[in-house]
């Protein structure tokens, strides 16, 4: 899962853009780009859905930023294969 699929997630499970997404965000905290626990675990589903890659809830409650989530992803990805 790259970036681009992160974003694209977040934008579909946000239902628009809330901004902030454009540029370097993988260090900036999911609060500061408009994103609640909400929006991470809707994402969450939507990245077990398209990737089938399953995110335990109580790890992607405790992830603070997209570099957080997208090394959940690898790391959860890699155990399951």
């Amino acid at each position: 899962m790259t970036l681009d699929d992160l974003k694209r997630i977040l934008i579909d499970c946000a239902g628009d853009d809330p901004g902030g997404l454009d540029g370097e965000i993988l260090d900036t905290p999911f609060e500061d780009l408009g994103y609640d626990s909400l929006a991470l675990m809707e994402s969450a589903a939507r990245i077990n859905r398209d990737f089938g890659v399953d995110l335990p809830e109580d790890e992607v409650a405790e992830v603070k930023t997209p570099r957080d989530l997208l090394e959940l992803v690898g790391s959860a990805g890699a155990a399951t294969r």
